[in-house]
């Protein structure tokens, strides 16, 4: 399945559980030429309540990851599709958290009700390089470093993104990393993304996305709702709204979320 050009091997879990795979498994059925080829993959399967579908999801290089929107957006129109859950709304259950979710019957957009969500912060220490005006770290399920650019044509993805995403101000663990800049459209922007667990560019980050959003309205360059025009040029939206306590509240991320082909791994 594709979410705007974030690809996946989806797996019913009821027929293959993650214990059934290795990371060498997982590497080697994402890996682009040899194997399926996909930014991660992601198991699929009955949650413990009614109307509850488990998302368990593993980045290309085999490591588990506790969230992904753009997997989370496929995962409820796989759910919807194998029967697991109604598409007019289901409880997705991710390793950050429970998350509301639901998808159009028969089309291929889905969306996604997350957690609130703590404004980007500055960070301290953080050497910004020509080109880049301003930088944010924050998480939404998992860590996001977004960059503000001039233009994100212009960005050397995989040698900027590469050190950024190891930048020790970005935390331990290190971060996902999104360039955005305007597109001139009101309320629209793009954004090119350094995803860590692939250690490339991907064509689209659904929470890094969100954190963009976040960051462009706390910079007070952008209002919500925001649409982010990834890399594979197809659109994600973001809606939240400001709550009392600062935090960005009622989140909520949609876009693709299409069946590609389907198939039996040897």
């Amino acid at each position: 399945m594709t979410g705007s050009g974030n690809d996946f091997v989806m797996i019913d879990a009821r027929h293959s559980a993650p214990e059934d795979w290795t990371p060498e498994d997982i590497r080697a059925v994402c890996a682009r030429g040899t194997g399926v080829g996909a930014d991660g993959l992601v198991f699929v399967g009955p949650g413990a309540q009614p109307d509850a579908v488990r998302m368990i999801y593993f980045n290309a290089d085999g490591s588990r990851a506790a969230m992904c929107g753009n997997a989370a957006l496929c995962s409820t129109r796989l759910a919807a599709r194998l029967g697991l859950a109604r598409a007019q709304g289901m409880s997705l259950e991710t390793d950050a958290g429970t998350y509301e979710s639901r998808c159009e019957p028969h089309g291929e957009r889905a969306e996604l009700h997350l957690a609130p969500v703590t404004p980007p912060a500055p960070v301290s220490g953080l050497t910004l390089a020509p080109g880049e005006r301003r930088a944010a770290l924050g998480s939404v399920g998992v860590p996001h470093l977004v960059v503000l650019v001039e233009n994100v044509a212009d960005i050397n993805v995989e040698l900027r993104g590469r050190a950024l995403r190891s930048d020790p101000h970005a935390g331990p663990a290190g971060a996902n990393v999104n360039f955005v800049s305007s597109n001139g459209a009101d309320g629209e922007w793009r954004m090119r993304t350094y995803e860590r667990g692939v250690e490339a560019e991907t064509l689209a980050c659904g929470t890094g996305a969100v954190a963009a959003a976040c960051a462009l309205a706390d910079w007070e360059l952008g209002h919500l709702p925001v649409t982010i025009r990834t890399r594979s040029g197809r659109c994600l939206e973001i809606r939240a709204r400001k709550g009392a306590k600062g935090l960005y509240e009622d989140v909520w991320l949609g876009g693709e979320a299409r069946l590609v082909i389907r198939g039996v791994i040897n």
